[in-house]
């Protein structure tokens, strides 16, 4: 029978998410606002305005969520022709491509910025399909991104297992019902990721490669 396996990408296959805390700040400081660099660590994983009204609130100015997410954009787009794929990343979709899995991505980047992830992983050979921010309604923690992949790769959910670094992620899995599994590549502690639904945690793609007989992606 096909199984899938699904990816999230920043974070989880590319070593991306310490800029995004940091464009984010800016972003935030030239617009007047001080928030945190670890509470935007926290929220990274979110589509940008549900990022946006987790940081300020639902009472914020929402006239300014536009201008602050192409600062974001703009700041972050700085880094396209540099991003660094996490150790093992390429090798990972490579294997489980030749051990018959369907390898999708499920992410909230799109256009430029997807391929920009894409071409840092550098394994479009194994990859099947891409749920992308412009193909679905909402982002995670809701499911559609997930359910969307497991569409993409014709696999129902109990077939399939998703590999993501945010409690977003685990929280997005677990909805659509698919085995979880989290890396810690993303920064945040393997607890917070075993409590939001991970079946197992590794320290990134190497060593879920290296694990992987006694993974459920066995």
């Amino acid at each position: 029978m096909e199984r899938a396996a699904v990816f999230d990408v920043d974070g989880t296959l590319v070593d991306t998410n310490h800029l995004h805390v940091t464009t984010w700040w800016e972003a935030f400081r030239q617009a007047g606002h001080q928030v945190p660099m670890h509470a935007i660590h926290r929220a990274v994983g979110l589509p940008s305005t549900d990022l946006i009204a987790h940081l300020l609130g639902e009472d914020r100015d929402t006239d300014q969520d536009a201008s602050l997410s192409a600062a974001h954009k703009a700041l972050y787009g700085q880094y396209f022709d540099r991003l660094p794929a996490l150790p093992g990343a390429g090798e990972l979709l490579r294997r489980l491509a030749g051990d018959d899995w369907t390898v999708v991505l499920a992410t909230s980047a799109g256009g430029a910025e997807l391929g920009a992830l894409r071409r840092a992983i550098d394994a479009d050979d194994a990859i099947a399909a891409t749920a992308s921010a412009d193909d679905v309604d909402a982002g995670k923690p809701d499911p559609e991104p997930v359910q969307h992949a497991l569409e993409l790769a014709g696999v129902p959910a109990e077939r399939a297992v998703f590999v993501g670094d945010t409690v977003w992620d685990m929280r997005a899995g677990s909805r659509a019902g698919v085995r979880c599994v989290g890396v810690l590549c993303g920064g945040l502690p393997r607890a917070d990721l075993a409590e939001a639904g991970a079946e197992a945690v590794y320290a990134d793609p190497a060593d879920l490669l290296a694990s992987l007989g006694g993974s459920p992606l066995a």
